[in-house]
């Protein structure tokens, strides 16, 4: 069966996926993380103890206390770059889609990530830290300075990338464990990048928060994500509906002309004219004479002598059949002599 014909069976038969539930344990995860988002944010901004605990360990310089893991943690904070987590989880959760016919799992990596582009971008830009190697007085919070490191951008996109998996998991427990695998890249990408220097500890701790609360938002959106998909599959279901249904709609009697006999009506209009009434059965049907084999007063021809007509003219040049010649008049003379003797 093609691939084309099992995505049009599947836009027709309804869904009966149930759509994710916003639960009061989710309700108050959320609410609880919000309330650590906000303290995080307050806490840097007032340059409070958690400022002191960032430079405390930015001047301790991780990277030099364990200079033997440096190279592999320079590879391994890749999990939490964007661009390469968005492809590799695009190519699972693409073959998921095909294998099971909903555009589901996509359109819940996209909400994310677009969530996550606009929640976490927003709050970067609008407070504007310098990141540990950029820090200009030693004690500050670095705030409103023209960076853009606050939140931690890996820490919160590990969050959300890797949690979407658990999120979309079908078992209790490959979610359980989903969860906990995701769980467990996303401390460490957000520990490595205190350890390589990029970031603060109070970046990474914002970071959780932020990619937690997309996570645990995520049922808010099924239903807008359902209407959605069942848009564009009903757009798909259209685009490659089998086109003899829509010659269906068309009278029996309107013959349509393919692109050769276009082409050829171009040239020749007279010619086309004529093919086409000869073609059309309702022309025939109330032409007078129609039922008769033949037209009134022309006496009918024999195969043999119909010359085939083409737009351009008759491939057969015109042959002038002899006539028989009349007999003469001595040989018929002759002929009633002999008779009579």
């Amino acid at each position: 069966m093609r691939t084309d014909d099992r995505l049009d069976r599947a836009a027709e038969r309804p869904a009966h996926r149930a759509l994710g539930r916003m639960s009061r344990t989710r309700v108050w995860l959320f609410g609880a993380t919000l309330a650590v988002y906000v303290a995080i944010v307050v806490g840097v901004l007032t340059t409070s103890k958690l400022v002191t605990l960032d430079w405390q360990v930015m001047l301790w310089r991780p990277y030099k206390q364990w200079p033997q893991i440096h190279a592999f943690l320079d590879y391994f904070v890749v999990l939490g770059q964007r661009g390469p987590t968005a492809v590799m989880v695009l190519a699972w959760l693409g073959w998921r889609a095909w294998r099971h016919r909903t555009l589901h799992p996509l359109l819940v990596l996209g909400t994310s990530l677009l969530l996550l582009n606009i929640t976490v971008g927003a709050v970067k830009y609008g407070l504007g830290r310098l990141g540990p190697h950029y820090a200009t007085s030693v004690g500050s919070a670095e705030m409103f300075a023209g960076g853009d490191i606050f939140p931690s951008g890996h820490t919160a996109n590990a969050v959300v990338t890797w949690g979407v998996l658990a999120y979309l998991a079908t078992t209790p427990r490959a979610r359980r464990w989903g969860s906990i695998a995701s769980a467990l890249l996303a401390l460490g990408v957000g520990a490595t990048t205190v350890y390589l220097g990029t970031h603060w500890v109070s970046d990474v701790l914002l970071g959780w928060a932020a990619g937690l609360l997309i996570l645990l938002a995520l049922p808010w959106f099924e239903p807008a994500m359902a209407s959605a998909e069942a848009f564009l599959t009903g757009v798909w279901a259209r685009r490659r509906r089998p086109r003899s249904l829509a010659r269906q709609a068309v009278p029996a009697g309107a013959l349509a002309l393919t692109e050769d006999e276009a082409a050829s009506a171009a040239r020749h209009p007279l010619a086309a004219g004529s093919a086409t009434a000869a073609a059309s059965p309702a022309a025939t049907a109330t032409a007078p004479g129609a039922n008769s084999p033949h037209a009134p007063g022309r006496p009918p021809t024999g195969r043999h002598e119909r010359t085939p007509t083409t737009p351009a003219g008759s491939r057969r040049p015109p042959v002038e059949r002899p006539r028989p010649a009349p007999p003469l008049v001595h040989q018929q003379a002759a002929r009633g002599r002999g008779v009579v003797g």
